[in-house]
């Protein structure tokens, strides 16, 4: 029976798409959390400021304290991330966050952190991560590069197109009891039309695919597309799935 099962593997992380958007974040890793919307504070007297943090502090998209940290800072937060060259200083901080139960990151610190930063690609809706789990970060981003290398073209653009197309659906069919045969029609779908067809898929082909969701079925693109296609009667051999 244990046969039946994956093993147990300890020592890992567990790896989360963490919904941050207009949460309120004090953060010292700025990108990351402002490509998640999240609402960004960032605290440090201005000679510590790097570059970039500069840069979006005078462009607006952060909200900025020139002054060092005070623990009233923490009131409202979700998130701290920390990038403070003082062990002591950090460790304090962290320390006022577990009193808070506010998930923190404290820089170089991996006891201190209640979570950590992967390596990252990115294409549209697509995020991948990968994690060393502290054992070798330069590796992660190696790693990273190479699965980012092997995948199809435009798949970031097919993913679009699919989440257009759900959400189409679930206006068309909005009832809890359609669950099921939403996903089971839309995994069809997904495994049924090659990568290439769901990037090109367009809002007509999108509709006209739709009207095939009672009856279960998932025409082909290039028979949807077909002028005529309307006046065929399904036979079996049309490349219907």
């Amino acid at each position: 029976m244990s046969n039946a099962f994956p093993e147990i593997q300890g020592g890992g992380s567990l790896l989360l798409a963490w919904q941050i958007k207009n949460k309120r974040v004090a953060a010292g890793r700025i990108l990351s959390v402002l490509n998640a919307d999240a609402k960004v504070t960032v605290i440090s007297p201005r000679a510590g400021l790097n570059e970039e943090v500069a840069y979006r502090i005078s462009s607006g998209a952060v909200d900025y304290h020139d002054r060092k940290f005070s623990p009233e800072d923490l009131e409202g937060v979700d998130m701290v991330l920390t990038a403070v060259d003082d062990p002591a200083a950090s460790t304090a901080i962290w320390k006022l966050c577990k009193q808070r139960k506010i998930a923190a990151n404290i820089a170089d610190v991996p006891p201190e952190c209640d979570f950590y930063f992967g390596s990252v690609h990115r294409d549209g809706p697509l995020q991948i991560m990968v994690s060393t789990n502290g054992n070798g970060p330069k590796l992660a981003s190696i790693v990273r590069k190479q699965i980012a290398a092997d995948l199809p073209i435009g798949i970031g653009a097919a993913i679009e197109r699919v989440g257009g197309l759900r959400r189409k659906l679930r206006k068309l069919a909005p009832e809890i009891e359609e669950g099921p045969k939403r996903m089971r029609w839309m995994s069809r779908v997904c495994e049924s039309w090659s990568l290439e067809d769901l990037t090109d898929m367009e809002e007509e082909d999108m509709e006209r695919l739709l009207g095939f969701y009672e009856s279960n079925q998932v025409p082909r693109l290039q028979d949807l597309r077909q002028k005529d296609f309307a006046d065929f009667e399904f036979d079996g051999s049309f490349g219907w799935v």
